[in-house]
C-alpha cells in the first residue's frame, strides 16, 4: 500500500485567483510592513482594491514574458509569485528576470508552499529563455532572505531606497539578490 500524497501544486494564475490573492497579499503585508508602514496605512489596505488590480492584470499582460504563478493546497491558494522582465536600470533585457511579488499565506509559511513556488518561478524563468533572476526585498525582512540565501540567491550589492508617500515620510531600504538560473548542464 502506497502512502498517500499531499495534494500541493503550482499553476498559473487564473483571473478567478484574484480575490484569494488579495487577501493573501493584504494579510502578509499586514505582518512585512508592520515596522516600516503607519499603522493606518496597514489597516487602509483594502483586499477588493487589490482583488480588482489582480483581476484586471491576470486579464491582460503587458509582455508574453510577464508570469503571476500561484501555489496551491487542493484548490486553495496558499501564494503567488510574479516573474518577468528585470527592470532595474543595470539589468540585461535578454538575460536577467525578476521575481517582482513573492508572497505566502502568513498561515501557510513552512508547509513547502513557498520552496515550490520558487521553484517554479525560476522554471518559469528559464523557460523564457533567462539566465539571470533578480529579487529585491525589504533590508530588514531577514526571514525572506534567509529563505532565498538557503535557496541559492545572494545578495549583489544593489540597494534602493523607495520613498512611498513621496514625501520622505516613509522610505523603505531595500536590497537585490540574484541567482544564476542556466539549466545545471
Amino acid at each position: 500500500m502506497s502512502a498517500p500524497t499531499a495534494d500541493v501544486s503550482v499553476r498559473m494564475a487564473w483571473a478567478d485567483d484574484a480575490s484569494a490573492m488579495a487577501d493573501i497579499q493584504v494579510r502578509a503585508w499586514r505582518g512585512r510592513y508592520a515596522k516600516v508602514l503607519p499603522p493606518d496605512v496597514l489597516d487602509g489596505l483594502d483586499p477588493r482594491v487589490f482583488a480588482e488590480q489582480w483581476n484586471m492584470a491576470l486579464s491582460r499582460t503587458k509582455d508574453a514574458r510577464q508570469r503571476v504563478l500561484v501555489a496551491l493546497a487542493g484548490n486553495g491558494v496558499k501564494g503567488f509569485a510574479v516573474t518577468g522582465p528585470s527592470g532595474d536600470p543595470d539589468s540585461d533585457p535578454v538575460a536577467d528576470a525578476e521575481i517582482s511579488e513573492f508572497v505566502i499565506d502568513p498561515d501557510a509559511i513552512s508547509n513547502g508552499h513557498g520552496s515550490r513556488l520558487l521553484q517554479a518561478c525560476v522554471d518559469t524563468m528559464r523557460q523564457d529563455r533567462f539566465s539571470r533572476g533578480t529579487v529585491w526585498l525589504n533590508a530588514t525582512d531577514d526571514s525572506v532572505r534567509t529563505f532565498l540565501v538557503a535557496a541559492g540567491w545572494s545578495t549583489d550589492g544593489a540597494h534602493r531606497e523607495l520613498d512611498l508617500d513621496g514625501d520622505g515620510t516613509v522610505r523603505v531600504r531595500q536590497i537585490r539578490l540574484h541567482t544564476d538560473i542556466t539549466a545545471d548542464e
